[in-house]
């Protein structure tokens, strides 16, 4: 079954323009859910709207949106009125300037999409705006209406479609001078740098999300899996005891460790290949000489 997309519209670049859809490039629908259960009667909780001050259960067609002004004083917005507000990104993306993508800070990128073209006709408008942005190694800056806010995107060539990764404003972005201002400039010695450089070295490698799975997300698993089979929970490994006492004689014994897991590593791939490898045929069948001592 295609995903359905989250929105519809338009994308357009000065007088070109295609229609496209908008799709979620993440999911976290696979991860484990929980539900509130009643510990007397094992049945689920369910959770209601309540009117604060009567207590009563509030009807759906009731409920209305209402923004507080006072103490107990709202104004009342209605569904259709959120609906009316007139913004040309609720239904165009249109890209206002292009950047290098080395200016966009990383703090700042949220959630990302793909964006494809709806339709036959939109093809090659979307071809052209797409190669621009990656001939000229650049992304587009557009701004979208989603789930009734306006969102700036940062837009970048992938593959034959376009990501689009909401940034969020200066205004969500906490300053890093808060919380960095108390950390000391230490002086580190020039022997102590080169051991930590060589376990830096030793770990180097290539990112590879495949290598990466949620180990809490196992543990809750093997968690509820112990519990349905009556076995006991897997214990928790034990934290680390603290801060280094003798940082030299940490790195020292890093770099030793780094060094025996390298070694073991190779030994095991050696293994590895040396099972795969036919080699040459040999005869299931003992040599006579073999045979002789054992007689």
């Amino acid at each position: 079954m295609a995903p359905r997309a989250n929105w519809k519209g338009y994308l357009k670049l000065s007088l070109v323009s295609c229609a496209v859809a908008l799709f979620p490039a993440t999911t976290v629908s696979n991860r484990i859910r929980f539900n509130i259960i009643n510990r007397k009667t094992g049945h689920r909780v369910h959770n209601q709207v309540v009117d604060a001050e009567t207590g009563e259960q509030v009807p759906r067609a009731d409920r209305v949106k209402g923004f507080k002004v006072e103490d107990d004083d709202y104004i009342l917005v209605e569904e259709e009125e959120l609906d009316e507000v007139a913004l040309e990104s609720t239904h165009t993306i249109e890209i206002e300037t292009f950047v290098p993508r080395s200016e966009v800070d990383e703090l700042y990128l949220d959630e990302s999409y793909y964006i494809v073209p709806e339709d036959d006709i939109a093809q090659e408008a979307f071809a052209v705006i797409r190669e621009a942005m990656r001939t000229e190694e650049v992304v587009g800056l557009a701004r979208l209406v989603l789930h009734r806010r306006e969102h700036i995107l940062m837009l970048a060539p992938r593959g034959k479609g376009l990501m689009a990764t909401m940034i969020r404003t200066k205004k969500e972005v906490r300053s890093e001078r808060t919380y960095f201002r108390d950390i000391e400039a230490v002086k580190i010695a020039p022997d102590m740098l080169d051991l930590a450089r060589h376990i830096v070295v030793t770990k180097a490698g290539h990112f590879d999300p495949g290598e990466f799975e949620d180990r809490y997300e196992e543990a809750l698993a093997a968690l509820i899996e112990a519990k349905r089979t009556g076995k006991s929970p897997p214990s928790a490994p034990s934290p680390p005891s603290g801060n280094v006492i003798n940082l030299m004689d940490a790195l020292r014994r890093s770099v030793s460790a780094e060094r025996g897991g390298k070694r073991r590593s190779a030994g095991t791939r050696a293994r590895k290949t040396a099972a795969k490898s036919p080699g040459k045929r040999t005869s299931r069948r003992p040599s006579r000489r073999r045979l002789k001592k054992a007689s």
